[in-house]
């Protein structure tokens, strides 16, 4: 007989599994990673760079995908120019002490962004203040906004050019998807550019 602790194990697992097969079923949604995925091939065959951001697990994510893209992937290859804006921890303390941490990431933005980079976006929720912010920085400087987020999309969903909304309301299952999604688009880049 199973203790409560193994249940929960494969609860948690058979979770996971069906957003993943939720979301393999939402032909719409695919769509948008597929699209998100050639506005960064793009994006990189124009000189430009992709510019992540989150807060807490979200920011983990964040840095997570950057590091696949300036490091490596599956490939030896050249490095692509892919950045955390909250990796520069100075300066995130210095800004959310002198002004607000609302502000964090939209004056990142006009301090690294050019219309020619793609800024994503990583908030379960939707409704980073601080993201949203900076996704209203990025359409004043022409920037593409990717917006990653769990099932609504929250205040975001109106603000990015593309949103890829996890078909979930569960923090972690959402999480676990962002970065399933994360390393499809950034397996689909390096095939594409290497």
């Amino acid at each position: 007989m199973k203790n409560n602790t193994s249940i929960r194990v494969i609860e948690a697992i058979k979770e996971s599994i069906s957003v993943k097969e939720t979301i393999l079923s939402d032909s719409q949604l695919l769509n948008t990673i597929e699209k998100v995925t050639e506005v960064i091939i793009e994006t990189y065959k124009n000189g430009g760079k992709v510019i992540f951001a989150g807060n807490g697990g979200s920011a983990a994510d964040a840095q997570h995908l950057a590091a696949e893209l300036t490091g490596r992937f599956y490939k030896d290859r050249p490095p692509l120019n892919a950045l955390a804006l909250h990796s520069n921890t100075s300066f995130i303390t210095a800004v959310a002490n002198d002004y607000s941490y609302d502000e964090i990431y939209s004056r990142a933005i006009k301090a690294h962004a050019t219309k020619n980079d793609v800024f994503i976006a990583i908030s379960t929720s939707g409704n980073s203040t601080n993201l949203i912010n900076a996704m209203q920085a990025c359409k004043e400087l022409s920037v593409t906004t990717v917006a990653f987020t769990g099932e609504t999309g929250g205040l975001m969903k109106s603000t990015c050019d593309f949103l890829i909304n996890v078909p979930s309301k569960d923090t972690p299952r959402i999480q676990e998807a962002h970065i399933l999604i994360g390393h499809i688009i950034c397996e689909l880049i390096e095939k594409a550019l290497f």
